[in-house]
């Protein structure tokens, strides 16, 4: 396939880097050249000073370097997807009313479930894309039994240009494994939370765990006075008659703590028996709030926010409310997500999905590509690129990657300009939260 026929504005690589971040990749090509650095400007006069000079050459470097956000990850709205949540596992320690039916929901076979050198390979792929976010939820992210050794290879990524791996997780055994994956390059947690009550807690989760959870939330709290730097949030999803006295106390936890609270509208999933009227609007939390508290004012957000920012002066922490339903916030969409089965899904509220697992496993028979797979594919490139005789008569792993680069584009330039609203959402065929990754 002729790669100048590509439509990314980026360079491809890294092409077969598969397993290790660390590796030198072993075939690179570029779509589309990057545009010419502007010429050097003659400077009559007295030489520049040394920290000038410096200071100049630097900037002219990043210019020459500077690359065009990716055409595969941009869509027809030119919102440019630089964020991309993946979900690890289906599997969870708790059961929340708002996220499965109370029946549970049946798991996808071990199989069908992608492999830990796949989930490195697509987030090498997305990072060689413009990706700068990489955020890990679940399931419950930390039951995954590698997570930290996951989380490592994620996090060596962070020189090929990845800005940020955060993680969401209900936090039962995050403040066991927190020190670690801090270590590993952890820059922010979400921490679901819907109740500050313990009983309330096991009624809503069905399950115990809230002082582990409370636990988690210190952890972290301790560990950024010591420089760790974590961004903490706490997401409350907010339900009519079930938990909305407890929204000024989730406000007063930020009173002396650098905490931001995120108040999240309940959103209809499937099998979590949603209405209406169980719904209550970021304009009635603003309300309540403001009943205690009327210096609550709005703080200017960032433009790919997905929630509103508050705060109550004399308070540390921050206050947010998540609006997907009544306010939605489709216009600066900047996420991806990958479904812990393979699925890329550009949109939460949308049900259409493509499978990346498939494409990746064409040539592999349709099994799990784990690290010998991997290395099989590494060996044959390397042998085909020095000219050796090669049996293998499957498709170079650059075609591979071009597909996979192709079908994300596809998907990508599919995306609606937003989301359905509550009463097409409520009768759309989704799957349960659980099954997305939070």
């Amino acid at each position: 396939m002729a790669l100048a026929a590509l439509r990314s504005s980026r360079s491809l690589g890294p092409l077969v880097r598969l397993l290790r971040p660390e590796r030198r990749c072993i075939a690179t090509a570029t779509a589309t050249a990057s545009p010419p650095a502007p010429a050097a400007l003659d400077h009559d006069g007295p030489a520049l000073s040394l920290p000038h000079q410096v200071e100049v050459t630097n900037r002219r470097q990043a210019i020459k370097s500077a690359k065009p956000f990716s055409d595969f990850l941009t869509d027809k709205y030119n919102r440019q997807h630089d964020y991309l949540r993946i979900s690890v596992t289906e599997r969870c320690n708790l059961r929340c009313l708002y996220c499965m039916p109370e029946e549970g929901v049946p798991l996808s076979p071990s199989s069908h479930l992608l492999t830990t050198p796949e989930i490195v390979y697509l987030s090498q792929l997305f990072v060689s894309q413009g990706v700068t976010k990489i955020r890990l939820t679940g399931g419950e992210p930390t039951v995954r039994p590698d997570i930290l050794p996951l989380m490592q290879q994620i996090g060596a990524l962070k020189s090929k240009g990845l800005r940020e791996l955060a993680l969401t997780t209900n936090a039962i055994s995050l403040h066991r494994k927190l020190d670690k994956m801090v270590e590993a390059g952890l820059t922010g947690v979400n921490i679901s939370l819907d109740t500050l009550d313990p009983f309330q807690f096991q009624i809503l989760t069905r399950r115990k765990g809230y002082d582990a959870v409370m636990k988690s939330i210190d952890r972290v709290l301790e560990m950024n006075k010591l420089g760790a730097g974590v961004k903490l949030k706490v997401n409350c999803v907010v339900m009519r008659g079930i938990n909305e006295r407890e929204i000024v106390p989730f406000v007063e936890m930020g009173r002396e703590k650098d905490i931001e609270v995120r108040f999240i509208e309940y959103m209809p999933f499937g099998g979590n028996k949603w209405s209406e009227r169980k719904m209550l609007t970021y304009q009635e939390m603003l309300d309540i709030i403001r009943e205690k508290y009327p210096t609550l004012r709005s703080v200017k957000s960032h433009l790919n926010d997905t929630s509103k920012t508050y705060e109550i002066p004399g308070f540390v922490g921050k206050i947010g409310f998540i609006t997907s339903m009544t306010h939605n916030f489709c216009s600066t969409c900047n996420r991806l997500r990958i479904t812990s089965d393979g699925s890329l899904k550009v949109c939460l509220h949308g049900n259409t999905e493509v499978s990346l697992r498939d494409l990746l496993r064409k040539d592999n028979e349709n099994n799990p590509m784990d690290e010998q797979a991997f290395e099989a594919i590494r060996e044959i490139e390397m042998n085909r690129r020095q000219g050796l005789s090669v049996i293998d008569t499957r498709p170079s792993w650059i075609e591979r990657e071009t597909a996979l680069l192709n079908l994300i584009g596809e998907a990508v330039k599919r995306k609606k300009e937003k989301h359905a609203g509550m009463e097409e959402l409520q009768n759309m065929e989704n799957r349960p939260m659980i099954l997305i990754g939070g």
